[in-house]
């Protein structure tokens, strides 16, 4: 995904993001800062996943949101 698409959705997606990897702080959270691959490397931090994992979870969780 284009950092710039991502940094966009940042603001609507942090909150999403909290629902969906409770084990994200708020601190991880303001750390990746929009950031696409910031963010892959929280959840590979926290969760264990691949990076490609992290990315599938990411895309799965942006699904959700409304253009």
């Amino acid at each position: 995904m284009n950092d710039d698409i991502f940094q966009g959705k940042w603001k609507q997606f942090r909150g999403n993001a909290k629902q969906a990897w409770g084990k994200l702080t708020d601190d991880d959270l303001t750390r990746a800062d929009g950031g696409y691959d910031k963010l892959i490397g929280t959840l590979q931090e926290r969760y264990g996943y691949a990076r490609d994992e992290a990315e599938t979870e990411i895309q799965r969780a942006l699904a959700t949101l409304k253009d």
